[in-house]
């Protein structure tokens, strides 16, 4: 029997558990206190919906369930490899929420304001950073076309983000429309865009001439390729850049009134328009934002609005916009540079002799007015033993029938 977790997978010790109980609990807390509800779904989808759920590369990633029994044996002998597999795990949250929408609405507020934080997987090739299980923390808004849900989950998450101590960072937005728009001016069609896009999500990855030797690789015209590595090669690319080459695109001014209206709710927080951001997923069809860690670089939060997904289960248009923190880049970096959880209970242990259980259990009882109290029994060698209760983040212990005072570790 292997010991040892399966790969893209962690156990976490108590102390990193704490953290993540500690960093979860502060972002539902904000989430709640901005008026969102939590909700919660099952790890399993039909693999139907997974497979038609626009979510980009993520599609290739999906951990597919094998049928059962009879089913199964049936597929095999048909050698239908697509035919093996009729559920997944879910790969992000977006779609169980919009199957959920779809199934509950009738019992749910318009607009709906919801939280989900929860795991999701994916096959990922394992490397820092990149887990095949690992939790998301959303927020969504649906069954609103208003630009004011996008300022809300804007403003929201950043409260998340200050609450749980991640230090300084900006928010970015873009807008797929807008990007289109813009893409459409450079000369390519309107059947090339998403994958133009993919190339351009790369950008930060493989450079400017990357995306442009892979725009060549996809057959693209040259003339094309070259007018958009003028536009991307602009420092920097305003939105009055922007409405310059489009200035009859409707999702200017919605991109003016999020940067206007976070401002003025938020005059400290660092919001820009962005044109190199695209967010992966297919399903997003306006507004799509990121947050970026000043100080640790890289995304920690992202998100975007997606009009069209629930509809796909309804046959009805169903408005829809979210937020998700990047929960597992944000407990890396925190566990990184030794983050403290503040204002915490101390934890101390009361080792007792076996013949003095109760009257131990009485003194840990009074501890625990002000302390979190495990109870031990004294071991042989208790130097050792608190060394590694030390080591496993313990602030203090109380030997019954030989302290006279709490000790603190360290003192």
């Amino acid at each position: 029997m292997k010991i040892s977790t399966v790969k893209g997978t962690n156990d976490y010790l108590p102390k990193e558990a704490a953290l993540r109980d500690y960093l979860m609990d502060q972002i539902l807390k904000t989430y709640q206190s901005c008026g969102f509800q939590r909700i919660m779904t099952p790890v399993i989808e039909d693999i139907e919906n997974l497979d038609k759920s626009e979510g980009g590369e993520n599609l290739n990633l999906i951990f597919k369930i094998l049928k059962r029994g009879d089913k199964l044996e049936k597929a095999l002998e048909a050698k239908e490899e697509k035919e093996l597999s009729d559920m997944g795990l879910r790969y992000d949250l977006t779609l169980p929420l919009s199957r959920y929408y779809a199934s509950n609405k009738d019992k749910l507020l318009a607009p709906f304001k919801c939280i989900q934080i929860d795991r999701v997987y994916r096959a990922e090739r394992p490397q820092k950073g990149r887990l095949r299980e690992f939790y998301q923390c959303d927020i969504d808004i649906i069954g609103t076309t208003s630009l004011t849900a996008e300022v809300e989950l804007i403003i929201t998450t950043a409260q998340a983000l200050k609450n749980i101590g991640i230090g300084e960072f900006k928010v970015k937005i873009n807008n797929r429309k807008l990007l289109k728009a813009i893409l459409t001016t450079a000369g390519f069609g309107a059947e090339e865009l998403d994958s133009v896009c993919i190339s351009i999500d790369k950008l930060d990855k493989i450079g400017l001439d990357g995306v442009k030797n892979e725009l060549a690789g996809k057959g693209y015209a040259a003339a094309s390729i070259e007018k958009l590595a003028e536009i991307l090669s602009t420092k920097p690319f305003t939105l009055s850049k922007a409405s310059e080459i489009c200035p009859e695109e409707e999702s200017l001014k919605e991109i003016q009134f999020i940067l206007e209206s976070v401002k003025a709710v938020n005059s400290e927080l660092e919001i820009d328009y962005d044109i190199t951001l695209i967010r992966g997923q297919g399903y997003y069809t306006g507004t799509v934002f990121e947050v970026e860690s000043t100080k640790f670089r890289g995304a920690i939060a992202g998100g975007g609005r997606y009009d069209n997904l629930i509809g796909k289960f309804l046959n009805d248009s169903v408005p829809a916009v979210g937020f998700s923190i990047g929960f597992e880049r944000i407990f890396g970096i925190l566990t990184d540079i030794g983050y403290q959880i503040p204002d915490r209970k101390k934890q101390i242990a009361v080792i007792y002799e076996e013949k003095d259980f109760l009257p131990a259990m009485e003194t840990a009882k009074n501890f625990r007015e002000t302390h979190n109290v495990a109870l031990y029994v004294k071991p042989k060698k208790t130097g050792k033993f608190i060394d590694r209760l030390k080591e496993q983040g313990y602030d203090g212990f109380f030997i019954y029938g030989q302290s006279e005072e709490l000790q603190l570790i360290g003192d």
